[in-house]
């Protein structure tokens, strides 16, 4: 095995994203690049993510962006050993742009194309950051995906549990929008809670107990809502006090739900060398923190990547991309992009039955 050179192209929402990664041939790696710009500005008026508006800014800058990492990394592009582009799940206007760039410079600079499942990235990121091996369980939560995953190797992911209803950091969003908090939500729920009382307001907790590894979030937003209704109009502090006991609410079900999941790996015979955590929700320190705990607690320990790696970027999907094509797995130039594409429906991925 040699070291490889990959380029990565993400833009499955509203970070348009490209980066370079060497991945040697001891598995580590280095992010030689890494390029990001956010629409955030651009959303920021609808209290949210506006598809079309998305794709058509991924269209106007993706060329620069793309352009910047190279140059930044030192790396010609026939220098690359593939080139690896988000291909869903994600906004289909967003994701065909950054695929159909990819299978473009695939063709040009006769170089392969690996079609990288964007929650996959989320999944191998911590190996590139804190060299985790395998097999670790993975919490992956983000404003459209909250899951809890056996991660057993590459193309090897087996799903405990998920929520029935609503990702927690779109409840994070909503529940900011509700509160007249700025978009994006969950940094302003976290800002708002320090400063708030976290048992001012009793919130449920959602599946707290439950035998499966499982999450739901509506109820939790709901009962938020009626408890700003019921003080209406907010003041300052009323705002801060129902995000410190949202948040809260919140924490206490990861811990249990992480619990759970722990428990279920053991009962599979799985011994996991760690915890991982993804996703934006990865940023919150209350998390975070809350995390290390468990993790302690169940014998094992948290591998999260900085920040800038929880949110979506570029170089996590160069480096899925380059975990891939050391173990030869590459992409046809007719990969169709996919709107939806379950982790556990990766390539490679095996049943726990």
């Amino acid at each position: 095995m040699r070291d490889l050179l990959l380029l990565g192209i993400e833009t499955t929402c509203d970070e348009t994203a490209a980066a370079i990664v060497r991945r040697r041939a001891d598995g580590t790696g280095t992010i030689l690049s890494n390029i990001v710009l956010s629409q955030t500005d651009d959303h920021a008026a609808y209290g949210g993510v506006v598809p079309e508006i998305a794709a058509r800014a991924h269209v106007e800058v993706l060329d620069h962006v793309i352009e910047r990492a190279l140059r930044s990394s030192g790396v010609k592009l026939v220098e690359l050993d593939a080139i690896a582009a988000a291909a869903g799940p994600g906004l289909i206007g967003g994701v065909i742009v950054g695929l159909t760039t990819a299978k473009a410079m695939s063709l040009a600079a006769r170089k392969p194309l690996v079609a990288v499942n964007h929650l996959e990235a989320h999944a191998l990121t911590a190996r590139l950051t804190d060299a985790v091996p395998f097999p670790f369980l993975l919490l992956l939560v983000s404003g459209g995906h909250t899951q809890l995953v056996a991660v057993t190797g590459v193309g090897e992911y087996h799903k405990l549990g998920g929520t029935i209803d609503d990702a927690i950091g779109e409840a994070f969003d909503k529940t900011a929008k509700m509160l007249g908090l700025p978009y994006p939500g969950g940094p302003a729920v976290e800002r708002a809670a320090l400063r708030g009382d976290a048992s001012r307001f009793h919130l449920p907790r959602p599946l707290m107990g439950r035998p499966t590894p499982d999450f739901s979030l509506s109820g939790l937003k709901t009962a938020v809502r009626l408890e700003a209704l019921a003080i209406a109009p907010l003041h300052d502090q009323d705002v801060n006090d129902l995000c410190a006991s949202f948040q809260a609410a919140v924490v206490d079900v990861l811990a249990d739900r992480v619990r759970c999941a722990l428990r279920k790996m053991r009962e599979h015979g799985i011994k996991p060398n760690a915890l991982v955590l993804a996703g934006g929700v990865g940023a919150n320190q209350v998390v975070r923190r809350t995390l290390h705990k468990v993790a302690a607690d169940g014998g094992t320990r948290l591998a999260v990547p900085p920040p800038e790696l929880c949110t979506d970027n570029g170089a996590m999907i160069a480096w899925a991309g380059a975990e891939r094509l050391a173990l030869g797995l590459t992409d046809e130039l007719s990969f169709a992009p996919r709107a939806r594409w379950p982790l556990d429906e990766v390539e490679g991925a095996a049943s726990l039955d």
